[in-house]
């Protein structure tokens, strides 16, 4: 998917239908000159709908589709007959979209499962007909009930990746080759900070013909709870991963501190973040030899890690085994 391709953010204007008036129609017929109350009820406003789609990946086609109306219900008619719905309007969105109150940021819903339908902004109720006012001692009302007015309002839709596994580290950590080597998916790679300017899912093959999702966020800075670099960005992305696996490449000067940093980042932006099940891999790992490692291994002597390199392909295959054991187990 190209990055211009690639949007994760709208803010768009939706609205419900008015639901239809109420018909105050009176019988009128040859040979029945005091025909009663006969007007039927109208319509309901259309609703707007959230509908998610596995097949979807951005949120692209709502950049160019700001304004979202759905159709007004139709006034009751004479002969009891009631008034047509509104048309409900249908927001395809991709799994992992959440809807928030464009003025009040509040959390309204989120879409997780294909097909998912979920009301955003309901129609409004068609009003009553004359019939159901009619009494004993009120047999022919002449009046009816006014639609309801529909529900307007500016939202915004956020999309979070789902994936089991997001792969978290600073630029140039190896994560783009990581995915490369493991799946079918072609990220950009280059040797300079902030090739992955968006998220990239792949489908990692695993034994038994089973699979699991990867996920390449883009990478993570000093201070990116604050907005620095890509910052808010891409970190609620890594929210909606089952596990996160941190890497950090063999040429670091210091790992335990910049596994730290990475651990505050996603800390400060939320907390909820680190109880996620998280493992440390060491990438680009074809540079060191076995007395490095160990020494390495010392270093982080308290945290799970392993050594790997994507271009040799060295433990690869082990790196697949310790990521299913943790989905499997969590």
């Amino acid at each position: 998917m190209s990055e211009s391709n690639f949007v994760d953010y709208v803010k768009i204007f939706c609205q419900s239908g008015n639901g239809g008036p109420g018909s105050a129609h009176l019988r009128r017929e040859k040979f029945v000159p005091k025909g009663g109350p006969d007007g039927g009820d109208g319509g309901r406003g259309g609703n707007v709908y959230l509908r998610g789609n596995a097949q979807m990946w951005t949120l692209l086609h709502l950049k160019y589709q700001r304004h979202i109306k759905a159709g007004h219900g139709e006034s009751g008619g004479k002969q009891c007959s009631f008034g047509a719905s509104g048309e409900d309007k249908y927001i395809e969105v991709p799994l992992g979209t959440v809807v928030r109150d464009a003025e009040t940021g509040e959390f309204m819903m989120e879409i997780t499962q294909d097909k998912e339908e979920r009301i955003l902004m309901p129609g409004g109720r068609g009003g009553l007909g004359n019939t159901h006012f009619k009494s004993a001692t009120h047999q022919t009302p002449r009046y009816a009930q006014p639609g309801e007015p529909g529900i307007e309002g500016w939202v915004i839709l956020e999309l979070k990746v789902l994936a089991d596994v997001g792969l978290v580290g600073f630029p140039n950590a190896g994560k783009s080759t990581l995915l490369a080597a493991v799946s079918a998916a072609k990220p950009k790679i280059a040797d300079y900070p902030f090739t992955t300017l968006i998220p990239n899912l792949g489908i990692v093959s695993y034994r038994d013909r089973q699979s699991f999702v990867m996920a390449d966020i883009p990478g993570i800075i000093e201070g990116a709870h604050t907005g620095k670099g890509l910052g808010l960005r891409f970190l609620r992305h890594i929210e909606r991963n089952s596990m996160l696996l941190f890497l950090i490449p063999a040429d670091a000067k210091d790992y335990r501190k910049e596994y730290q940093i990475l651990m505050n980042e996603l800390g400060k932006y939320n907390p909820e973040l680190l109880d996620k099940q998280r493992f440390l891999a060491i990438s680009k790992s074809d540079m060191l030899d076995e007395e490095l490692m160990k020494d390495i291994s010392k270093e982080l002597h308290d945290i799970p890690h392993l050594f790997f390199s994507s271009v040799t392909g060295y433990n690869i295959i082990e790196l697949k085994d310790r990521i299913w054991s943790i989905l499997t187990h969590a």
